[in-house]
């Protein structure tokens, strides 16, 4: 078959061109997206009057028969299928003749692609949402079961306060629902039909955007023909949600390596989501973790990627804009597999509590509480900052325990001392969305009035 471009031609493509031009390999993914694009627009088509009945029929039943073939990877390409729109035309013509060569009638692949893929951004991202959902309710139902198990909170990787452990794990969980809402704005970004805008000015042919529009779900047309085919901020807002949600999976990554090691316990491994040593036979290692934290800077690139290449076109279509696949592609399924392989690991875990209030029961912990106990009886917390700091340092000197030193303060004293017992402090915890039981018992039923929110938006 030749070229689609073929008449302007004497001679065909050189094989280098070919090469480097054609997109099948990681653009046929969007063969649903693109048979869904044809039938809207032949549909509207026949409405115009620029298709009869019988062609149109015949044109649908192609499309029909075409989206079997590929669904049931029966469909054989062809060396001229530079990409799944070729592809998908040439296979309609060979079954519908004459009609099949009607289906590009109004249209241009640079409407064509752009529509294809908005409509797989769509439905990817709210997917991908749905299992960022997944995860947030396995940090929950995790968070639920932790009870009132506490460890340290930490501070430039320094021990800080006690925290209650579902505090930490929900911290995780409100970051993912700020991913879930950028991936759903995304997705309404991504939710305007360009089918109509043609190469670049719109059609002399009594076209309805708005019936195609319609008919595939989009909340609107486009407004301005040369826009609608060179835009790809919809890609880049997709990338930037994606990698913001990896980034969010790294730093839960980090935290599972750290807990794992001996050196802080915290968490015992499943051998589902581990792995072992080729050499050390003792060695039970965090991969998963580890592979989460690795693959943000991936995600980084494919967005870094995408807007080096936006940065200079001049409108409307340029074929640079055929970069904006590959590393949304590689996006997605990066985030999809890291997504279900995190879930399964942070499921498994084994918390080992009496390991974190071990960690957690320093009295150093329990210094802002002792300075809070002075403010509480009415000192500048300046001052009370110094007092506490001051009793700190000559016990690290070796000068007395910490809590001889301030039972020995008048100021502070033996009721003061009692906030160094082990498991004092965190209880303390009163303001809202602090890390106290009581907070955090209101902050689990909000969270999960988030999590039923998030639903309800992903299935709009």
């Amino acid at each position: 078959m030749a070229t689609l471009w073929h008449g302007r031609f004497v001679e065909g493509p050189a094989e280098t061109l070919q090469a480097l031009n054609d997109s099948l390999p990681f653009d046929q993914r969007l063969f649903r997206e693109d048979i869904a694009g044809s039938r809207a627009h032949v549909r509207m088509l026949a409405r115009v009057g620029l298709l009869d009945e019988a062609d149109a029929a015949a044109v649908l039943d192609a499309l029909d028969a075409v989206e079997a073939e590929m669904a049931g990877g029966t469909f054989e390409f062809a060396p001229s299928d530079e990409d799944v729109h070729t592809a998908v035309e040439r296979r309609v013509t060979e079954i519908a003749g004459d009609a099949g060569a009607r289906l590009h009638t109004g249209r241009s692949r640079n409407d064509q692609v752009a529509t294809d893929l908005r409509l797989w951004v769509r439905r990817e991202l709210a997917e991908l949402a749905a299992l960022v959902g997944g995860l947030q309710a396995t940090l929950a139902a995790r968070a639920d079961d932790a009870g009132g198990a506490y460890l340290p909170g930490y501070t430039h990787l320094q021990q800080a306060q006690p925290v209650l452990l579902a505090h930490h794990l929900l911290a995780h969980g409100w970051a993912l629902a700020r991913d879930v809402d950028r991936l759903l704005d995304a997705r309404d970004r991504a939710d305007v039909s360009p089918l109509g805008a043609g190469a670049l000015a719109g059609s002399s042919l009594p076209l309805d955007p708005d019936g195609t529009a319609a008919e595939l779900g989009f909340a609107a047309r486009f407004e301005n023909s040369l826009d609608a085919v060179s835009d790809r901020d919809f890609v880049a807002d997709a990338l930037y949600a994606l990698a913001m949600l990896g980034i969010h999976l790294s730093r839960l990554g980090e935290e599972l390596v750290l807990w794992s090691t001996d050196e802080f316990g915290f968490v015992g491994l499943d051998d589902g989501f581990s792995t072992g040593s080729s050499m050390l036979p003792q060695k039970k290692n965090p991969d998963v973790a580890e592979l989460a934290r690795g693959k943000a800077g991936r995600l980084i690139g494919d967005l870094t990627g995408l807007l080096a290449s936006l940065k200079g076109l001049p409108l409307a279509y340029n074929k640079d804009l055929q970069e904006d696949k590959e590393p949304l592609f590689d996006a997605c399924d990066t985030v999809r597999l890291t997504l279900l392989a995190l879930d399964g690991m942070v499921a498994t875990l084994v918390f080992h509590t009496d390991r974190m209030a071990e960690a957690a029961d320093s009295p150093y912990a329990a210094a802002t509480d002792l300075a809070e106990f002075l403010v509480a009886a009415g000192m500048p917390f300046r001052e009370a900052h110094a007092v506490v700091g001051t009793h700190v340092r000559a016990a690290l000197a070796g000068e007395g325990t910490l809590a001889d030193l301030v039972a020995a303060d008048e100021r502070l004293g033996s009721e003061a001392a009692a906030l160094l017992v082990p498991g004092a402090t965190v209880v303390r915890r009163t303001t809202p969305g602090g890390a106290g039981p009581e907070p955090v018992a209101v902050q689990r039923h909000r969270f999960a009035e988030r999590l039923a929110a998030q639903v309800a938006r992903i299935g709009d």
